[in-house]
């Protein structure tokens, strides 16, 4: 049950890894995603104000206009960005193919890179937040798949467990596709996510086995699209409490012979504190863990629920 996690490559904000390209020539450091994060993430690294043309420092800039489709202009001097930095989006997404991306976290509140409630500046000089930043929009659109954040919302637990959980998902995907494109291939994927998918959503746990198991006779690329269209989204969907819970009661069935009266206790109480946020979600996982290990539970052994990100992220530790 010890995994080796290969390293996830991330898009990722320059300004977050310390590098001083904001306008005002400082930047905005995030010691989790450098130092923590960072030591299971290759990051590709894009300021889409210096890489457009750019200088620092610069004349500070916001969106304005329409919050559907804004302009991009400076504060003080009137200058529209707009058409400058899209059409160095469009260039930076066709390298950005090539990457093989699991995932992006953008600047929060930035007028090119925020992703939600970004500022937008109206007529009568006020804001209204319901803006996107115009490259975050431009990636978003082109990449609609993959896992997105900004980096303010990853200080929340439950967010960045999400996000994080996402993109190591993403990274056994492209692997798969690398490695073992094949409808067996697929099926194993999906075995081995069933309970990560399930903590999420029932229903797209239900919609993922059906096309898995009538996909004999399909083009296996269109199964394989119908299928991430589905995973993906579904997994946005927090797994909440209850439905953790659920997960774990259908784990513990597969012991309902072995278990003895003493540890079906242990379980049901530890459970009971979990669900009434007592302890952490890694403390039944934990015991769980020990019962596969224990009892030698093969099926449950390979499920990536009991593992899905590196232990030392401590994810699942809050309560």
């Amino acid at each position: 049950m010890v995994e080796t996690f290969e390293k996830v490559r991330l898009g990722i904000s320059t300004c977050l890894l310390g590098q001083p390209v904001r306008y005002d020539g400082q930047h905005k450091l995030d010691t989790f995603l450098r130092d923590t994060l960072g030591r299971f993430v290759e990051y590709v690294p894009v300021c889409p104000e210096v890489e457009c043309g750019l200088p620092i420092p610069r004349e500070a800039m916001r969106l304005e206009g329409n919050p559907d489709n804004p302009r991009l202009m400076t504060h003080k001097t009137r200058r529209d960005i707009t058409e400058m930095q899209q059409a160095w989006g469009r260039k930076r997404l066709k390298e950005l193919e090539s990457e093989d991306l699991d995932g992006y976290i953008f600047k929060s509140k930035s007028p090119s890179s925020g992703l939600f409630r970004v500022k937008v500046y109206q007529e009568s000089g006020m804001p209204v937040k319901q803006g996107v930043g115009i490259w975050a929009r431009m990636f978003t659109e082109r990449f609609p798949l993959l896992p997105v954040e900004e980096e303010g919302r990853l200080h929340d637990p439950v967010l960045r467990e999400n996000f994080i959980e996402r993109i190591f998902v993403m990274r056994r995907w492209r692997k798969m596709l690398a490695e073992n494109s094949t409808r067996g291939g697929l099926v194993e994927f999906h075995t081995r996510h069933k309970y990560l998918i399930l903590a999420h959503s029932s229903k797209a746990y239900s919609d993922l086995g059906k096309i898995v198991a009538g996909m004999k006779g399909r083009n296996l690329k269109e199964v394989q699209s119908e299928y991430l269209a589905i995973l993906m989204p579904a997994l946005t969907v927090t797994a909440t409490v209850k439905k953790s819970v659920n997960v774990l009661q259908h784990m513990q069935g597969y012991f309902k012979k072995q278990l003895t009266a003493d540890e079906k206790k242990e379980m049901s109480e530890t459970l009971n504190e979990y669900a009434r946020g007592f302890i952490p979600l890694i403390v039944p996982v934990t015991l769980i863990r020990h019962y596969v290990r224990k009892y030698g539970e093969p099926y449950l052994a390979d499920q990536w629920y009991l593992n899905p990100h590196p232990l030392e992220l401590q994810l699942r530790n809050h309560a």
